[in-house]
């Protein structure tokens, strides 16, 4: 009698485990070892492989089998999509959550002088290749985009109709902030649109630049919005129903 042991399918299981809060859905081959999938799970749970013993569970939580073979292939067990993988951790030395308590963990902290004046940082490396800030042309870009900004804006006020395309369409709406905000630099148009395809209702991250209904605020770049003779399209809903 030979046992058939399905090698080639992909199977997703949740994965959780007895000394940590993790809950991660993961695919596994089934033609993987069980010695292989626990140097996956190490990764994901933190629970050493040496340490693991594996608990294929169902949706009721109780065990269905141990997956307790070292060269055994998953595909010679019940595994079926959407069970659960239990990594239960055996070192009876080992706390609950040891590793998701942050405040537990020791500070690496630097002054801003002190990380300045190392050779071995993000920022050290943009300054030797010229990246970014440290780009002489970088602030002269950055000062024409928002003279250019700024004389866009000027041939804006408060009121004004407006049409603007989004990655929704083209929507009309009236022009109610113009200027600075806290959640981004340079200058930005806040609209009002007629119709509910915005993102808020004209406060962003707690900060108040307009009133409006929800979904009908939206923050634009000024090249972005064009205003001009741009009235309320009338959306005519009945004049399907007329003959």
């Amino acid at each position: 009698l030979k046992l058939f042991v399905d090698t080639m399918s992909v199977v997703t299981l949740f994965v959780s485990a007895s000394t940590s809060a993790v809950k991660a859905e993961r695919r596994f081959q089934k033609g993987d070892t069980i010695e292989h999938i626990k140097s996956k799970l190490e990764l994901v749970v933190g629970v050493p492989a040496g340490s693991q013993r594996l608990h294929l569970r169902g949706a009721d939580g109780k065990d269905i089998c141990i997956l307790d073979g070292v060269d055994v292939l998953l595909g010679a067990y019940p595994v079926e999509d959407f069970l659960t993988l239990f990594v239960e951790n055996t070192d009876s030395t080992a706390v609950v959550g040891e590793f998701e308590d942050v405040s537990k963990v020791e500070k690496f902290e630097l002054s801003k002088d002190e990380y300045e004046s190392r050779q071995d940082t993000v920022r050290a490396f943009k300054e030797r290749m010229k990246m970014g800030r440290f780009n002489p042309e970088f602030e002269e870009k950055k000062a024409a985009k928002l003279k250019e900004e700024e004389e866009l804006i000027s041939t804006m006020k408060v009121g004004d109709r407006c049409e603007v395309t989004t990655s929704s369409g083209t929507h009309r709406g009236e022009v109610k902030y113009l200027g600075n905000t806290k959640f981004k630099e340079g200058k930005w148009v806040g609209i009002q649109l007629d119709e509910p395809f915005g993102k808020h209702n004209g406060t962003v991250k707690g900060h108040a630049y307009f009133s409006c209904g929800d979904k009908y605020g939206l923050f634009l770049k000024p090249a972005s919005v064009r205003v001009g003779e741009f009235p309320e399209e009338d959306l005519d809903l009945d004049s399907d129903f007329e003959l």
